[in-house]
């Protein structure tokens, strides 16, 4: 029986963190934003008191991508999440197993967020964040790490929430799962980032020696087909092979957008070096389209979806109009990830392949990247967009003695070659071995003292007009 635990305390900090570089994906740029950490307390039964904590970017525009909104009233939204989702998860106050918590809450916290004007993605955050740093905590009471505690399924999941599957199917999932010793990285190329020369995408300075590109769209056709014959033209010169997803973050309007993408990769020579490579595309229309929008004739190129996952229901809903992936993300939810890869395993056939990828929306140094990377290593991401080190200066404004602390405890993922604590990158890869340690792939926490509480969100009036 999985152990059973209850809550006792929950706390949210922030740090701000600044951008190296500026990073526009969709319709947004974002140059700084601050990150969250969690921090819980909890009463594993039996097994005394255990502390965890998580981390992760407040991303601005993502998980809300509403045009009425400011960048950082989209923030507060997630604030406000946070704080719903604390006191639902404290109200349970009976010994639960940790997927027993997550079950009876998330339910009641997209209701509340709903009727406070907070979108589905957006309500999953709060969750998400809290789940992750209860995990770590269970993991430090069991003492047993990531890897085994998840195998031996240490949380209890279940398919209460994903009644198209049998409880069978996502225990012989966990059980013959071989963690991945090492995920390649997936350069990002923002919008707004250099394309040829120095700096350019195939500056080794740059893309770290990535052997996988994720390549970014506007939504403009004309303007996506010119910029990627561009890019291909680029990593011609790589000297090595390499392959290329694109992401779209909901800029393609409609369907008929989408076509008109579709048949210039489908016929113009210029974008032969990207088309030829090219293993999915991320997210093209709006979530509410895309679930309105069979693909159709368009399915053969391979679609995923990212911005649309906001329930459990997603994927299966996904692939009945014709996509064939979906993403990982910690900030979305690590069950939803594993009960995901869980489907795309029970539906490969020999005709058909379904799949889930990682993609990182912007996880820094320290425990946000470190937890995603184990989770994608578990559930057998191969390899994985990983722009945190590309779009921040190392640990940024972490303390220095605690960026030290990480690097110390985890050696195969972080080196300063000269310009301060960074992530290490081992021919194009990350190395994993370090994650095998007790608790959620993190031998440290953050120095608590270093940080702010969270700041709590403002409510719309106080915004100017």
């Amino acid at each position: 029986m999985p152990p059973r635990l209850k809550l006792r305390d929950i706390a949210f900090f922030e740090r701000p963190v600044q951008f190296a570089r500026p990073f526009r994906f969709g319709a947004i740029t974002i140059d700084a934003t601050p990150q969250l950490f969690v921090r819980v307390e909890i009463e594993v039964e039996g097994r005394g008191t255990a502390v965890g904590a998580s981390a992760e970017l407040l991303v601005p525009k993502w998980f809300d991508k509403r045009p009425e909104l400011s960048p950082a009233q989209t923030v507060d939204g997630l604030r406000r999440s946070l704080e719903i989702a604390r006191g639902l998860y404290l109200a349970q106050t009976e010994f639960l197993t940790a997927f027993d918590l997550h079950a009876s809450c998330i339910g009641a916290q997209v209701a509340t967020c709903a009727k406070k004007n907070i979108p589905a993605l957006a309500a999953a955050y709060g969750p998400a964040e809290i789940d992750k740093a209860i995990l770590d905590a269970l993991l430090r009471a069991a003492e047993t790490n990531f890897f085994d505690g998840m195998i031996g399924n240490i949380v209890g999941i279940d398919a209460r929430l994903s009644p198209d599957l049998k409880e069978a199917d996502i225990a012989t999932f966990l059980a013959d799962r071989k963690p991945l010793p090492r995920v390649a990285i997936r350069h990002t190329v923002g919008l707004d980032d250099v394309v040829e020369g120095k700096g350019g995408v195939a500056d080794v300075q740059e893309n770290a020696g990535a052997r996988y590109f994720k390549l970014k769209l506007s939504g403009d056709p004309s303007a996506d087909a010119a910029r990627l014959a561009r890019i291909g033209t680029t990593l011609e010169a790589l000297g090595h092979d390499y392959k290329v997803t694109l992401d779209a973050n909901e800029q393609y309007a409609d369907i008929e957008a989408l076509h008109a993408l579709v048949d210039r990769l489908d016929h113009e020579a210029a974008l032969r070096p990207i088309t030829s490579r090219l293993l999915y595309v991320e997210q093209p229309m709006p979530r509410d389209m895309t679930r309105q929008s069979p693909l159709g004739s368009l399915a053969a190129r391979g679609f995923i979806i990212d911005e649309a996952d906001d329930s459990y229901d997603a994927f299966p809903a996904a692939r009945a109009l014709g996509y064939r992936g979906i993403s990982s993300k910690s900030c979305k939810g690590l069950y939803k990830s594993i009960v995901n890869a869980t489907r795309a395993a029970k539906w490969t056939t020999g005709a058909e392949t379904f799949f889930v990828t990682g993609e990182d929306l912007t996880c820094q140094a320290g425990l946000a990247v470190q937890q995603d990377l184990a989770l994608g290593a578990f559930i057998g991401v191969t390899h994985a967009e990983r722009n945190g080190h590309h779009y921040v200066d190392g640990f940024g404004e972490t303390p220095a003695a605690e960026a030290r602390a990480f690097a110390a405890a985890h050696p195969d993922l972080y080196a300063d070659a000269g310009q301060g604590i960074r992530l290490s990158i081992h021919n194009g890869d990350l190395l994993t071995g370090s994650l095998n340690t007790t608790g959620f792939a993190t031998s440290v926490h953050p120095d608590w003292s270093a940080l702010r509480p969270l700041e709590q969100p403002k409510s719309l009036q106080e915004y100017p007009a």
